[in-house]
């Protein structure tokens, strides 16, 4: 891992334009605008944002009721920098916040090819028969 690696647990409004291009990378999240970007860091639990000789590379964010449940959502690294340990890195300080070292359950969605990805930090796909149910008003997202 690079020595200049920094794991920030705030993303400042001076870096909402980066964070808003690298979520653009990802097809879930192509479409957002700096003011959206600006308000789900605004009202997440918690953040993570890694930087990489002063440039934003990688992100995750945390819903969590600090009991039951913590949902991790936009987990990202830069196109450029996937191989090389920084999503290890995220994943890292993600699930072994403070915060989160007593929830019972701490979930996430991911595409299939990376459950095995997830699968290294105790994530299972075997979670009984439950099923994931959405109500949208993005026909992008309905077929997903």
């Amino acid at each position: 891992m690079a020595a200049d690696l920094t794991i920030q647990a705030e993303v400042p409004p001076s870096r909402i334009p980066a964070l808003t291009v690298l979520m653009r990378t990802a097809w879930w999240m192509s479409d957002r605008t700096p003011a959206e970007v600006a308000r789900l860091v605004k009202h997440s639990d918690l953040v993570t944002a890694l930087t990489l000789a002063d440039r934003l590379v990688g992100f995750a964010r945390v819903l969590t009721d600090y009991t039951h449940i913590a949902l991790v959502l936009d987990v990202i690294v830069d196109e450029s920098r996937r191989g090389s340990g920084l999503g290890a890195a995220l994943l890292d300080a993600v699930v072994n916040h403070p915060q989160l070292a007593a929830m019972r359950s701490l979930e996430l969605v991911c595409q299939p090819e990376l459950i095995p990805f997830y699968r290294r930090w105790g994530f299972t796909d075997q979670v009984g028969s439950s099923t994931l149910m959405r109500r949208t008003t993005d026909a992008r997202l309905t077929s997903c």
